[in-house]
């Protein structure tokens, strides 16, 4: 029998047909949980009532989980015409280019509502949330003290604001794994067809961009190859991991030719950052999903490391080179990123509270030059507390993601839980790496990344838990448990914590 301030979760958790999809979007997958926490506060009667009140929680949490369908089809569909801006792929579909901004606000009238509705409230309040909110006041109030307060409020309307109302509506309304699989597929699938375009043009010679690298086939954030080169490294990671964690042949194959794909993709746009981004999350994949022969993987990664830059077409190895002899770079951009980064730093000392204005680092840098760093970016335009508002709603889903591991290491049952853990946990780290060679702190890459981990932890925390995220979690699950019925598989027990449950 567990002690007095333990339950017991009884529900089996089942990976595979139609267990797998009532884990993803049904009810809860441990029912039982709610029921016996129903008889330890005595509402129920015996046995009988707390099943009684567990099936009203159960029916609760359906419906939380259902909730914002209609929603998540706006998400899915503005995620659509923001990757892959079919208007620009087909002249044909000219009339849609204002279609992502209608999707945005007909997904907004109908999220605001059934959020309240659900929740009565409009968001889940997370550390995340609270850090990005924060950073969308300061630079909302460095507006009016810019040094073109126009400039800085377009560039406040134009992506930024855009990013945090999508990274608010995600994470409310992506509650089941079937969801979240769906909008990282779009992030996966614009990854390959940027990297199938990319090859392609540098197998027949159209270098448009410094007549030895490649542009994206899409413009906006993918036109860059610099650019494209962080959503290619971002994806290789949870790419990688789906390719392990793939129960079927057929999906572990496509997603292996992802990876492969991806890869040469960062390869052809010549992006020393990229390649930087990519040596990071490999070590991060290595050093987590390697622990039991960190040697072997250490000896291996490193022989697939030179071989990686042995092998790579024309002259990418000096390319790389070139980040530690400048005297290898043909264009001496390294030489003037350099000077652009002392001239950023200069410009956080001089005005730390509100900074220059957001977007208006250009008019005081070399050669009206952003500043070609994200986090100096912040720092520079918006002041020190916007910088750390910034550093904190990025590594505040690295801790979550970590004790997610922790936990789910060597538990079949969770396995995808594990997996997608790590491989979120590593495109964050080369989102974290690639960015400080790219002012990309206010597009849309890292909002969709740590909205996944928001996202995840959430689903992970009301599986496991029954709450609604980590934090209000107990810190520790015991590896094994007792049954009280024999037929029942044995699972792990929650430990809660003394004084949170009263017994009946």
């Amino acid at each position: 029998m567990p002690s007095k301030n333990q339950i017991i979760d009884y529900e089996p958790i089942v990976r595979s047909g139609r267990g797998r999809r009532a884990a993803s979007d049904t009810a809860d997958s441990s029912p039982a949980v709610e029921s016996q926490l129903t008889d330890r506060n005595g509402d129920g009667d015996g046995v009988g009532g707390g099943h009684q009140h567990g099936a009203v929680g159960d029916a609760k949490r359906w419906v939380m989980k259902r909730g914002h369908m209609i929603s998540y089809i706006g998400l899915f569909l503005f995620t659509v015409m923001l990757y892959f801006r079919p208007y620009e792929l087909f002249p044909a579909l000219a009339f849609l280019s204002t279609g992502t901004f209608w999707i945005a606000i007909l997904t907004l009238i109908i999220f605001v509502p059934t959020q309240f509705v659900l929740e009565g409230r409009l968001t889940v309040r997370t550390r995340e949330v609270t850090a990005l909110l924060l950073l969308g006041v300061t630079a909302l109030l460095s507006i009016p003290l810019a040094i073109n307060p126009l400039e800085a409020w377009m560039t406040f309307n134009d992506s930024f604001i855009k990013a945090v109302l999508v990274f608010i509506v995600m994470i409310n309304v992506v509650r089941t794994e079937r969801r979240l699989k769906g909008i990282i597929f779009l992030s996966l699938a614009v990854g390959v067809l940027l990297s199938v375009n990319a090859f392609n043009d540098y197998r027949s010679g159209n270098l448009t961009v410094e007549g030895y690298r490649v542009a994206g086939l899409i413009g906006n954030m993918f036109g860059n190859p610099n650019d494209m080169a962080i959503h290619l490294v971002m994806m290789i990671p949870i790419a990688v991991v789906f390719t392990i964690n793939a129960r079927h042949s057929i999906t572990k194959v496509l997603s292996a030719v992802c990876v492969v794909l991806l890869v040469i993709g960062t390869v052809v746009t010549y992006s020393r950052g990229g390649f930087l981004g990519l040596m990071a999350a490999a070590g991060v994949l290595a050093w987590k999903l390697g622990r039991r022969n960190r040697l072997t993987v250490g000896l291996v990664g490193t022989v697939a490391a030179a071989l990686f830059i042995g092998l790579a077409p024309g002259n990418y190895a000096l390319r790389i080179i070139s980040i530690f002899d400048k005297s290898l770079d043909p264009v001496a951009s390294a030489s003037t990123r350099q000077d652009i980064l002392i001239i950023s730093l200069k410009s956080t000392l001089a005005n730390p509270v509100f900074g220059l204005g957001m977007g208006n680092f250009h008019t005081v840098s070399i050669h009206e030059l952003v500043s070609h760093n994200a986090y100096t970016q912040v720092s520079a335009e918006l002041g020190i507390p916007a910088f750390l508002f910034y550093m904190t709603f990025m590594l505040s889903p690295l801790w979550r993601l970590r004790r997610i591991e922790q936990e789910t290491y060597g538990d079949r049952q969770r396995l995808h839980y594990y997996y997608l853990a790590v491989g979120v946990q590593a495109s964050l780290l080369s989102y974290m790496v690639t960015s400080f060679f790219a002012s990309v702190a206010y597009l849309w890459y890292v909002y969709y990344i740590i909205a996944y981990a928001v996202c995840l932890r959430r689903m992970y925390a009301s599986e496991v838990y029954a709450v609604e995220d980590l934090d209000l979690a107990p810190k520790k699950i015991p590896t094994k448990a007792k049954s009280q019925y024999p037929h029942q598989p044995i699972l792990p027990e929650i430990s809660v914590p003394s004084g949170q449950w009263k017994d009946a």
